[in-house]
């Protein structure tokens, strides 16, 4: 074999390899569910969220690391088996800014949002991630008291929490983002303390109840005294309505009298006597009696006035 063939064999070997390199190395696929860093020479070189088929330079000029695009959880305090705790850690142990020890959990959702930094800002991003959860939850819990972080103010807490923790992980800059935070359980260390706290809890259970059961009755009564009083004003309403047309009535009937007694003041002052007797008297017969002597004379009136009637009734029947 001479010496060319040698070095022809040699570079056909190495393309060979190249090629089989290549082929093993040169290509990777990347999932709905995955995202993944392009590394050449030890160096993000780029981040890929796109699903397929990726191809690459042979190792080791260049390599992947897939990473999921999912969401973690991650928990704080507490060891679960089966959705259920089943032990608390050392960790779960904290006191209250007034000085009660209480076990407190937490459960944190999280994810991959860089995975340059999450790959290369640190050693090991995950365990930097539980180091400050457990700081923001004990920084929180120790300013709270141990009522607050038993009942109601519960969320106030995890609110608290969340903020911490967010404002943590962009000081770090280690590619994690928080989704969520649950505080999960917040308990006494002796049984007696729970039951008094079971207690208390009870009592404001029971106060809040009675709050809500007058605030009820109260809307109640308002809404039926509120009602009243439009029934009320709408009744005051029509009654000023009516004597305001009455009292326009008498205005309009007094200036006409006063009209007809301008022009014949002896007249009108004798028929208002007379039409007056006849509204209070209505069933009385009325006479003009004139006396001279003792023997008394007087013309009954009222018959009169049904005779003159009479005739004018039947001329008016006979038309």
């Amino acid at each position: 074999m001479t010496i060319r063939q040698l070095v022809v064999g040699f570079f056909s070997l190495i393309g060979a390899a190249i090629l089989g390199l290549f082929l093993v190395t040169g290509w990777y696929i990347v999932d709905e569910t995955e995202q993944a860093a392009l590394i050449t020479f030890g160096k993000v070189e780029e981040t890929i969220d796109e699903p397929g088929l990726k191809f690459k330079m042979p190792w080791p000029i260049q390599k992947v690391e897939i990473l999921p695009r999912g969401t973690f959880n991650l928990q704080v305090g507490y060891k679960e088996d089966e959705g259920e705790v089943v032990e608390f850690t050392d960790e779960a142990k904290m006191i209250t800014g007034d000085e009660n020890i209480v076990f407190a959990d937490l459960a944190v959702q999280w994810r991959i949002t860089d995975p340059e930094q999450y790959l290369y800002s640190t050693e090991d991003p995950k365990e930097l991630l539980y180091n400050a959860t457990s700081s923001a939850l004990r920084s929180v819990i120790g300013s709270a008291s141990v009522d607050e972080a038993l009942t109601d103010e519960r969320p106030t807490i995890e609110a608290d929490i969340f903020e911490s923790l967010v404002e943590l992980m962009d000081l770090y800059q280690i590619g994690i983002s928080i989704s969520d935070v649950k505080l999960q359980d917040v308990e006494l260390p002796t049984e007696e303390v729970r039951r008094a706290f079971t207690d208390v809890t009870d009592a404001r259970e029971e106060r809040l109840t009675k709050i809500n059961e007058a605030n009820r009755y109260r809307n109640q009564e308002t809404n039926e005294v509120e009602g009243e009083k439009d029934a009320i004003i709408s009744r005051a309403e029509g009654q000023r309505a009516d004597r305001i047309e009455t009292a326009r009535g008498d205005v309009a009937r007094f200036n006409a009298l006063y009209e007809e007694y301008l022009v014949n003041p002896d007249v009108t002052r004798q028929r208002l006597v007379l039409e007056t007797l006849e509204s209070i008297l209505p069933d009385t017969e009325i006479y003009i009696m004139d006396s001279n002597n003792d023997t008394i004379n007087y013309l009954p009136i009222r018959p009169l006035e049904r005779q003159q009637q009479a005739p004018v009734e039947e001329g008016t029947n006979n038309e």
